[in-house]
């Protein structure tokens, strides 16, 4: 009721959970409105796999994109994945290497193929991996270690 973009982006989750991809799909689209990045994110999604809509690629590139703008590091990568297809190599590892620095597990592990094919410098590379472990290192904390070993215990 107040057009809170992150209490939209839950409803449409909630709702896309049960399967009412039509009303998560209207709550998604409000919250991207008002600037939600992980509601672009999920829309690309549905555009994507046609859930609820008919499958469409500009959508699915434009909320992916949008998404990016707004710094989600999911779709940073996917974008890369999309470049790679379309044979766009040096854009896709500028992706790659954007979503790495940020910490993205993938997206270093994608680098690490692209390092082995001779696709980037070996010091271009040492510079992503520093990078990586750097963001990597900033998450860690003793109460991240702790709910890990809590989450791990009940798994």
């Amino acid at each position: 009721a107040v057009n809170d973009p992150v209490a939209l982006g839950d409803a449409g989750m909630r709702r896309f959970v049960v399967g009412d991809y039509a009303s998560a799909i209207e709550y998604w689209e409000k919250a991207a409105g008002l600037g939600h990045v992980e509601s672009h994110y999920h829309l690309s999604g549905v555009y994507k796999e046609g859930r609820g809509v008919e499958t469409n690629m500009k959508k699915f590139t434009y909320h992916q994109e949008q998404a990016v703008i707004g710094g989600h590091v999911f779709a940073r990568h996917n974008l890369g994945l999309i470049e790679e297809r379309k044979g766009n190599i040096v854009r896709a590892v500028n992706h790659f290497i954007i979503a790495a620095n940020l910490g993205l597990d993938v997206s270093m592990e994608k680098l690490k193929r692209c390092y082995a094919g001779g696709v980037i410098s070996k010091e271009s590379f040492a510079a992503v991996l520093r990078a990586h472990q750097a963001a990597v290192d900033a998450w860690k904390s003793p109460q991240r270690d702790a709910a890990e070993a809590v989450y791990n215990e009940q798994s």
